[in-house]
């Protein structure tokens, strides 16, 4: 304790003052509104639901390795063993980052742990392997998730990326070699034939086969029938477009443990209100990763 002089030069004790609340400037408070905004909607919807972590990407933004980093970042301070509600959207992406991003969510809740995944909108391809790693899929009528038809991008004549679907090149070859098999006299099918690159056919393979297998995987641990599901999920006979959406009444069909809310349903609504503000913080080439303490924009 410290002493003052007061006016008859007598020492008085000086009392310690308590320390002054720093508070954030009304300019940092400003630009950062729109993350506070979500960060509230992220709180009260866990007020009555597990911690809730959000993985939102733009449309030009796939699933990549990148992401590893937003995932860790927003599992630091989860508890192990800890539920986990995940909102997922994304046009999907590289299969083995899909692979390490679920890896790291059941990890964290363990083996016998709850892991919910929220498709407000869709989770497409690698999204869609994404999502049979989780307990239960919370979907709604905007919800969709799609085939699991794995894309290969490849350099064209002019040196540009460009997308192939792995199944409907196999498909395509497949076909081609059928032809060729019946009338091996047939120049045009002969020709046909000859466009295939048989290193390009095996890598297409391998590629499919360890889609195929991480589905699996993903499912037997779920108790799930996972053969029938990864199947049809890769049965591009009845998903002939890689786009194709398959809803909430159809994933249920296939065997997902789908929970259903309807649009209308309050806790739905409070979902796709923090959708819509997940949405509008990025641009088309962009992902955030979001929580109630995390809040990160690649």
């Amino acid at each position: 304790m410290t002493y003052s002089k007061s006016a008859d030069n007598q020492s008085q004790p000086v009392m310690p003052q308590p320390p002054r609340a720093i508070e954030k400037t009304p300019m940092f408070t400003a630009m950062n509104a729109a993350r506070y905004q979500r960060q509230t909607l992220i709180r009260d919807i866990e007020t009555a639901n597990p911690k809730l972590l959000c993985y939102v990407a733009g449309i030009r933004a796939p699933v990549d390795r990148m992401d590893t980093l937003g995932f860790v970042d927003m599992l630091h301070n989860v508890l192990p063993g800890e539920p986990i509600d995940l909102m997922l959207h994304t046009p999907g992406g590289d299969v083995d980052a899909a692979e390490k991003l679920i890896t790291l969510l059941r990890s964290m809740v363990g083996e016998d742990g709850e892991l919910r995944i929220i498709v407000p909108d869709f989770a497409k391809s690698a999204g869609t392997l994404m999502v049979l790693g989780a307990n239960t899929i919370v979907m709604s009528d905007s919800s969709e998730l799609g085939p699991i038809d794995p894309q290969v991008s490849l350099k064209d004549g002019n040196g540009h990326d460009t997308n192939h679907s792995v199944l409907n090149y196999l498909n395509a070859y497949a076909a081609a070699k059928a032809d060729l098999r019946e009338e091996p006299e047939n120049p045009a099918n002969r020709i046909t034939f000859e466009k295939f690159d048989p290193t390009m056919v095996r890598k297409f393979n391998a590629v499919k086969d360890r889609a195929r297998l991480f589905a699996e995987n993903l499912l037997k641990r779920r108790g799930a029938n996972f053969s029938k599901i990864a199947h049809d999920l890769m049965d591009i006979g009845r998903y002939p477009s890689h786009g194709q959406m398959i809803g909430w009444e159809a994933a249920r069909t296939i065997g997902l443990n789908v929970e259903y809310l309807s649009l209308t349903d309050p806790n739905w609504r409070k979902y796709w209100s923090l959708y819509c503000h997940l949405r509008l913080a990025i641009e088309s080439d962009q992902r955030i990763f979001e929580s109630n303490y995390v809040s990160l924009v690649l």
